[in-house]
């Protein structure tokens, strides 16, 4: 009977933290899926987001940072939701993955095209400098491909910023998913196969969306919440609402 009670106990206080969690979620400057503007957090994954915590009805405070700081706030700390994250097999058992916040997406290097750089392996781009997001899929790919920081890549915690050091010269190309890119190149005035060349692929990245995640000191439960909310404003057409509205 004792035994009885405590378990009954101990779930009832694990349910009781579940439901009253303070959550702090954590991104990027990204457009055009999470950006800063008019005083706030938006986009389409940061809407994503918000329409999980509705549903679920979780308090959050939605934060934009380096994207450095977001991964290892995320990885380090309880209660703490990373978005929009790629999910990559080094990553894979670093985080708990709630599900694709995001739309299906490409990572290249980009050239100018008035450069004529043409690359047919990942080999070749090692005689060129490459602009990259500190901490992210990108860099940490190319890193562990033979690449080095300080050398070949050069890493930064804005794409337009990346961005404006190629239109400079100041690297040869840039690390950078298509959709980002292309919002970036469009925001200038430009045109992206006008401007820049896709110089390679990095086809192991894969094409798929991002992620939101939670690093491994949050509750299982709290990660599966989540989930269901999830699946359950994309079963109920909001994630398709959102996405009409973004893209």
């Amino acid at each position: 009977m004792l035994r009885l009670l405590l378990w009954v106990g101990l779930t009832w206080a694990s349910a009781a933290a579940q439901a009253t969690a303070t959550v702090t979620c954590v991104t990027e400057e990204n457009r055009p899926v999470n950006f800063w503007e008019n005083g706030k957090v938006t986009g389409f994954s940061t809407e994503v987001v918000e329409a999980v915590l509705k549903e679920i009805d979780v308090r959050a405070d939605i934060q934009i940072m380096p994207w450095a700081r977001a991964y290892a706030t995320a990885l380090h700390k309880e209660n703490v939701l990373i978005f929009s994250i790629m999910r990559t097999p080094e990553r894979e058992h670093l985080f708990k993955w709630v599900g694709v916040v995001s739309p299906p997406d490409s990572s290249y290097l980009y050239a100018l095209r008035e450069r004529h750089i043409k690359l047919e392996k990942l080999g070749d781009a090692l005689n060129y400098k490459i602009a990259t997001i500190n901490g992210d899929a990108r860099e940490q790919y190319l890193e562990s491909k033979g690449f080095v920081k300080g050398r070949q890549l050069h890493g930064n915690a804005q794409p337009k910023t990346n961005y404006e050091k190629l239109k400079l010269g100041r690297v040869d190309l840039w690390a950078m998913s298509d959709m980002v890119a292309e919002d970036i190149v469009r925001r200038e005035g430009g045109e992206l196969s006008r401007t820049l060349v896709r110089a390679l692929q990095l086809t192991e990245l894969g094409s798929g969306g991002s992620y939101m995640a939670f690093g491994p000191q949050t509750d299982d439960a709290l990660v599966e919440r989540f989930r269901k909310g999830l699946e359950t404003i994309k079963a109920n057409g909001t994630f398709a609402a959102l996405q009409k509205k973004w893209f």
